[in-house]
């Protein structure tokens, strides 16, 4: 269920390890040497020349990706027909129709197969797991059940990550071969979703249906480029600290149709400040 607390009851919730963690966490997603997630050591300088060099094979067409939703479908097949609460992030490329007037068509199947393939390892670096690739964006999930406060800052920490990897990795590599700069905008909510499997067969495609997918996707299309929007849930379930880094998004003058169950008002949706 969604529902916004506007008090200070919901920081009170967090452990004392649980504030240990964010703070590892807020600490090294900079990715300045080091980042530690999930008790391993990442060296983000060996990361970033490995992930450079695949860009640059792909851009040279001596690298093929593979990218695949496997791991993602696994997690959901143990529940299908049910209800399971998760944090849904959408990553979605900006500019691609204006790219795709001015590239080549092996171009712009090249870069958004670099997009997706290089940003959907960071999803999983976080222990996300990607749902499907729907045209130029990602849509992923990260399961909240266990402790919905961890989760939704580990999961802010991957989207703060991918738009870092985005400009510090891939965007220099592009420049380099005269392909335009990307930018991507970055939506994230939290709550339950219903698991659905099309088919009898078990190799059946696996998808997520309900208010969390919609609003998601909703949220992103606010989003400026290279920003992240969350929900009011997901924001109420961060750490004081990173609260102070959204501001609220103004919803007056816009269609805005989605209601927040608890209170029967409009959804609130905040949105970072510039990166700086």
């Amino acid at each position: 269920m969604f529902s916004i607390n506007d008090d200070n009851d919901s920081k009170s919730q967090y452990s004392e390890q649980d504030q240990k963690n964010n703070e590892i966490s807020n600490s090294t997603t900079d990715e300045n040497d080091l980042d530690i997630i999930d008790n391993n050591v990442v060296d983000f300088r060996t990361l970033r020349h490995l992930r450079q060099g695949r860009l640059e094979s792909a851009l040279s067409e001596r690298y093929q990706y593979n990218t695949s939703i496997e791991r993602g479908q696994r997690f959901l097949l143990e529940h299908v027909n049910s209800k399971v609460d998760l944090v849904i992030m959408y990553a979605d490329m900006v500019g691609s129709t204006k790219m795709s007037m001015s590239l080549s068509t092996e171009q712009v199947v090249t870069i958004i197969k670099a997009f997706s393939h290089e940003l959907s390892s960071v999803v999983e670096s976080y222990g996300g797991f990607v749902l499907k690739y729907v045209g130029d964006a990602i849509i992923s999930f990260f399961p909240s059940g266990f402790n919905k406060y961890l989760v939704c800052d580990r999961a802010y920490n991957c989207a703060k990550s991918m738009i870092s990897v985005l400009r510090n990795d891939i965007d220099p590599v592009f420049r380099k071969h005269g392909y335009p700069a990307i930018k991507i905008k970055i939506g994230m909510t939290e709550g339950e979703n219903v698991v659905i499997q099309y088919g009898k067969d078990k190799s059946s495609q696996i998808d997520l249906i309900g208010y969390v997918m919609n609003v998601t996707a909703k949220i992103t299309s606010l989003t400026l480029p290279n920003r992240i929007s969350v929900g009011g849930t997901f924001f109420s379930l961060l750490h004081p600290s990173v609260q102070s880094q959204f501001e609220q998004v103004p919803l007056e003058n816009l269609d805005w149709k989605y209601i927040d169950k608890h209170n029967q008002k409009p959804y609130k949706v905040y949105m970072t400040k510039e990166f700086k």
